[in-house]
């Protein structure tokens, strides 16, 4: 049996249309699970969208809908901007699926049964927004610490998750896990700010609004989001506090959860806590990703600076925005999205390095051999350090994929392009095509330029889907393997312009 890999992004918030910054966390995820599906790991790619709280009830009200109509439009808008960016997703999850509200009721009772979940009184200050309570001392100028917003006061009865119990249980783990948190930075924020410091117990549900899932044994109060929300993960491959599937079995513990820096006090605080209450193995790993911001900073509506996906792959194409994406956003650090770049990565990378180099390279055995190319072995130095560049390109990509670092896996495979590009100028075919007694060592030419950039395309396969499959269609191959070989033959059908060259001008 394949090894299995989960991978999970966080479930996108129904309250409006996702910007590029949100649609980023997908890409990358789609990413990381298409490198995992090419190195024969049985992918399970969960998504979806979060769909219940306060914030929703009112969006609702002010469009005139009711909160199921709202979230099933928005929820539908976001599939849709998944679905645009060619992400390769198993499952997309909604919090409104009768089995996860169901299942969802079960967790809170069993918690409650066990003594970790009591009731009581909750006053603190709320931000509607992002439906977190703060103490006097976590605001920042007297605003929500997250989203800047103001505060108000709020009391009212309440069930709370008992999440300073597992506080040592917690530190000891995350201390024997050193990759639990990733990267180093989040860790270091988690443990320092928030767990020594101490945890306060957790308010999991709310009687002041109507739209959620009841706790079943007490109708008028609704289980608070998190508790709702992050249980997503399990809920949906089976999960059941009576008895779970195989499913479950199979593939819990989640290998990665992919989720945006802003929230990774929840996925590493409130959800490593959910689950040992439950008794179930945490997650392998949760990495908390930078943002994709405008030059002026954070993408906000207020401040009319909010660009969507759709309206780019519209104007560019969706692998130029996935490369875009995937490569101009460091591990650990912001990146900065504008046009200018978009257009110069377009024109630079995808046009000049790797597009010229399929094109002139397709043209070269049509016209010299009428696209039928072999290896007819007529060696020189200069072909073994090219060889050998292809060769190693597997090791060196796994490498940073393996610490998620994907900007620099696509790094490597394009520097291999280069070189292919480096070995045209010093190999000169057009020069080889003029003398006969040198037309072996031109096919020789080209069939390792040809089967270097086959390689190359199946490793651009997780980041550039259709450019990859265009490729190969191009180069009329089904192989997709990793090697180097000395001996296929390949019958080259007619070079297509991958992508156009912009005018910067117009």
């Amino acid at each position: 049996m394949k090894e299995k890999y989960y991978i999970s992004t966080a479930i996108a918030y129904t309250s409006g249309k996702p910007h590029i910054g949100n649609t980023y966390e997908i890409v990358l995820a789609d990413a990381i699970a298409r490198y995992k599906r090419l190195k024969g790991y049985d992918v399970y790619f969960q998504t979806g969208t979060d769909e219940h709280g306060e914030k929703i009830e009112l969006k609702a009200k002010e469009a005139g809908l009711t909160p199921k109509e709202f979230v099933d439009n928005v929820s539908g808008v976001i599939k849709n901007i998944w679905d645009i960016m060619n992400t390769s997703y198993d499952k997309f999850v909604r919090t409104t699926d009768e089995q996860h509200e169901k299942i969802v009721q079960k967790i809170f009772k069993k918690m409650y049964d066990k003594g970790d979940i009591y009731l009581g009184e909750y006053q603190g200050l709320y931000c509607t927004p992002c439906e977190s309570f703060w103490t006097e001392s976590q605001l920042v100028d007297g605003k929500c610490p997250d989203c800047g917003r103001d505060v108000e006061l709020k009391k009212e009865e309440a069930y709370f998750f008992k999440l300073s119990k597992y506080q040592d249980k917690l530190i000891e783990y995350i201390e024997s896990h050193p990759h639990f948190i990733e990267p180093e930075s989040r860790k270091n924020e988690m443990v320092n700010n928030f767990l020594k410091p101490g945890l306060q117990d957790l308010c999991v549900s709310r009687t002041s609004f109507d739209w959620g899932i009841p706790v079943d044994f007490d109708p008028k109060h609704i289980v608070y989001v998190w508790l709702d929300a992050l249980t997503n993960y399990i809920t949906n491959i089976g999960y059941d506090p009576d008895g779970s599937s195989e499913e479950f079995n199979r593939l819990w513990p989640a290998d990665l959860h992919l989720i945006g820096k802003d929230i990774i006090r929840f996925h590493t605080l409130y959800w490593p806590c959910f689950l040992m209450s439950l008794d179930l193995p945490l997650p392998k790993q949760v990495f908390g990703h930078p943002w994709l911001i405008m030059s002026d900073g954070k993408m906000s509506k207020s401040r009319g600076n909010v660009i969507y996906a759709d309206d780019l792959v519209n104007e560019f194409g969706v692998d130029a925005v996935r490369y875009y994406m995937l490569h101009e956003i460091p591990f650990s650090n912001d990146g900065v999205f504008t046009r200018d770049l978009l257009i110069e990565r377009i024109n630079g990378d995808l046009v000049n390095i790797l597009g010229n180099l399929v094109n002139r390279t397709i043209s070269m055995g049509q016209k010299y051999f009428e696209g039928h190319i072999e290896n007819k072995k007529v060696k020189e130095e200069i072909d073994q350090e090219l060889i050998t560049k292809v060769q190693a390109l597997e090791a060196k990509v796994e490498e940073k994929m393996d610490h998620l670092e994907i900007g620099a896996a696509i790094d490597e495979i394009f520097e291999v392009l280069r070189r292919c590009n480096k070995y045209i100028d010093e190999t000169t075919p057009w020069l080889l095509a003029k003398e006969e007694e040198k037309k072996n060592r031109l096919e020789t030419v080209l069939y390792n330029l040809v089967e270097s950039i086959r390689i190359c395309a199946v490793f651009l396969f997780p980041y550039l889907p259709q450019t990859s499959e265009r490729i190969l269609n191009q180069l009329n191959t089904e192989d997709k393997t990793f090697a180097f070989h000395e001996n296929s033959i390949y019958d080259l059908n007619t070079p297509e312009i991958l992508f156009q060259r912009i005018d910067v001008e117009k």
